[in-house]
């Protein structure tokens, strides 16, 4: 297989089809989030089970990231992101049959899997095939393509369940549909890598180079920080919502929660106005205002103050984020890009993942209320930390 080689090109339309399948597949990870009260209904299981749907996900992101993390650098890109769409179908087809519980879990745990496969790939994949006049921007349509899928997600899923019928299927028929225009224009794009001669298809390492660590160290930091609140609202925010602030309407609990990955796109692109050195403790300072508001909203039960603190703490999450990604693919070599994006991956599917259990446990024994104040005060502390330590190194950024 031959890659596309560093005289040609790419045109505006080869980038736009993996970028759009890269939207796709992140918006099916989503899908079910403003479902799970109907789920809950249908299925009679508690709001500590929500834990571990949100958990048997992350275990497989996770797992997808640690096994094939590396694999593009091997293999090439295209045969990743289709690989990835695949199972993305799969998983589709799961939630179309299922009818309990361990079903859910099933189509969660491939769906996970999926989106390990496909998200540090995708993210290289539309960096390289970027047009010339469009590099400077290329991180930030990838971080932006990814966020706005998984912002996509529960709107969608949310206005298809208040207003048309088969809620539990018809969300994921249309995903299917997508992901089938999706493969068809990966498809057609041109390979951005050479396959290795001899391939190394061994599980990959969490090894970070050298040269990289200055860079990674205070981007996993904020990384972890604001993916432990976009945890929290792709799990546990519907239920917040819907027994603390009473909101019963599906669509406007997924516009909600699409509105915290919808900011964080819009604090992304503004990392050029901020200079260099500020781009990282500012996202802190952003994520840090809107935690705290967060847990006010809960506190007073007052959804316009916890809405004001969704899109702030979206914010800060894209600011933080897309200056620690930029950085960090800026320093890598090309020949361990995708491994060393997928690791920092692996620490924001971590950040997702583990705060929500500990949430899902509270939960059950101190109540909605009382946990969701004690998540955004956790928050609010990780954040101060965060804002020390990237305060302490970000001078090496510049």
């Amino acid at each position: 297989m031959s890659a596309l080689s560093s005289s040609q090109a790419p045109s505006p339309l080869v980038f736009l089809g993996p970028a759009f399948a890269f939207l796709v597949v992140m918006l099916g990870t989503t899908l079910p989030t403003p479902l799970y009260p109907i789920y809950q209904a249908e299925y009679g299981f508690s709001q500590l089970v929500i834990t571990l749907i949100f958990a048997v996900y992350a275990i497989g992101v996770i797992g997808a990231l640690v096994v094939a993390g590396r694999w593009s650098d091997q293999l090439g890109r295209r045969p990743l992101l289709l690989a990835g769409m695949l199972i993305a179908a799969v998983s589709d087809v799961v939630f179309w049959l299922g009818d309990s519980l361990g079903w859910l879990l099933l189509g969660r745990m491939i769906s996970g899997a999926s989106a390990g496969i496909f998200t540090g790939t995708a993210t290289v994949a539309v960096i390289e095939l970027a047009p010339n006049a469009w590099k400077p921007r290329a991180t930030l349509a990838a971080t932006a393509v990814n966020m706005g899928g998984l912002g996509l997600g529960p709107l969608v899923a949310g206005v298809l369940a208040t207003w048309l019928p088969t809620p539990l299927t018809l969300p994921y028929a249309l995903h299917f549909i997508l992901l089938g225009v999706g493969m068809a224009l990966v498809w057609r794009a041109p390979e951005t890598v050479n396959r290795a001669a001899k391939l190394d298809l061994r599980v990959q390492r969490l090894h970070i180079p050298p040269e990289v660590r200055r860079v990674f160290v205070p981007a996993a930091l904020v990384g972890f920080a604001g993916f432990a609140v976009l945890g929290f609202f792709s799990s546990m925010a519907p239920a917040f919502m819907q027994t603390v602030l009473g909101e019963q309407n599906l669509a406007v609990i997924g516009l909600v929660v699409c509105l915290v990955f919808f900011a964080s796109t819009a604090g992304q692109s503004l990392q050029g106005r901020v200079p260099p050195a500020w781009r990282l403790p500012l996202g802190c300072l952003t994520l840090l205002a809107g935690v705290a508001l967060i847990g006010t909203g809960i506190f007073t039960h007052l959804m316009a103050v916890f809405g004001c603190g969704a899109l702030l703490a979206g914010t800060g999450q894209g600011l933080g984020f897309r200056a620690g990604m930029g950085a960090i693919a800026a320093a890598s070599p090309a020949d361990q890009r995708g491994s060393v994006t997928s690791a920092f991956f692996v620490v924001a599917y971590v950040a997702l993942s583990i705060p929500v259990v500990g949430i899902g446990l509270a939960t059950h024994w101190l109540g909605l209320e009382a946990t969701g104040t004690g998540f955004a005060g956790l928050a609010a502390l990780l954040c101060v930390v965060a804002l020390v330590k990237v305060r302490r190194i970000t001078r090496q950024l510049v």
